[in-house]
């Protein structure tokens, strides 16, 4: 005799979430549209405002709406960048909690970037290599300013990414700078290497502008592997940079 599969009973909640989902997915409701009133919904959907609240909070905090204060909840336009964010507060609480983690992330972005500059060699145009001229001249600006200099050390390493065409490119670059942020500002305010990183983000530039793929990818990991030491934990030993 075969034993009966359970039936599972779910929470209005679920039901709500489906046919919101259900609603976006299927372009009922567009990117920028707010969708029906809660009160709209709780009659259309016959449950109270508790079940569409808890079914829209889901719905926003897998990236699907935008919630604000006093107005309609919105469907957001799905990027590559907006998706990633997603798994923002996990990646940093993992980044914390496990070393190995850090250094694999530091592997992976070491990977990554070989193979962005590569590509960024092989398509860049003139009014790229100047817009990446400009990100270098403006963190030169930003000596002393740990975070302005940083913000521009990532908008050149994402800008470098996108240069690929491709925004997943981007969004993964952005994601995985952000993440090491936290590392890299503690450490970079002593360590005394900006002048260092200035030029060898020019080499990288110089390299890209020659078309050469193979020069642009030696310039870059040297360039990691060298500030590769700024990536440690709080309570590092400062010896340990390079």
């Amino acid at each position: 005799m075969s034993v009966p599969d359970p039936i599972i009973r779910r929470k209005l909640s679920d039901e709500v979430f489906d046919r919101l989902k259900a609603m976006i997915t299927s372009g009922d409701v567009r990117p920028g549209e707010a969708i029906p009133s809660e009160r709209d919904l709780m009659e259309r959907f016959g449950v109270g405002r508790p079940a569409i609240r808890e079914a829209m909070q889901a719905l926003s905090n897998m990236g699907l709406l935008s919630i604000s204060h006093g107005e309609r909840a919105k469907v957001r336009q799905l990027t590559a960048r907006s998706l990633i964010q997603q798994v923002d507060m996990a990646a940093n609480i993992m980044l914390t909690t496990s070393p190995d983690s850090l250094d694999h992330l530091k592997d992976a972005r070491r990977f990554f970037e070989r193979g962005m500059v590569r590509e960024a060699a092989l398509r860049a145009t003139p009014d790229d290599i100047a817009q990446l001229d400009a990100v270098v001249d403006r963190q030169r600006e930003s000596l002393g300013q740990a975070e302005a200099f940083i913000a521009a050390d990532m908008a050149f390493h994402t800008q470098i990414a996108a240069l690929s065409g491709n925004p997943i490119y981007a969004g993964v670059s952005e994601a995985m700078l952000n993440w090491l942020k936290h590392y890299h500002t503690h450490v970079l305010i002593w360590t005394g290497k900006e002048t260092l990183t200035l030029s060898e983000h020019a080499e990288i530039i110089a390299a890209i502008a020659a078309r050469d793929p193979d020069q642009a990818e030696t310039a870059m990991i040297r360039h990691l592997d060298r500030s590769s030491g700024l990536y440690t934990h709080h309570g590092s030993n400062p010896e340990r940079s390079s």
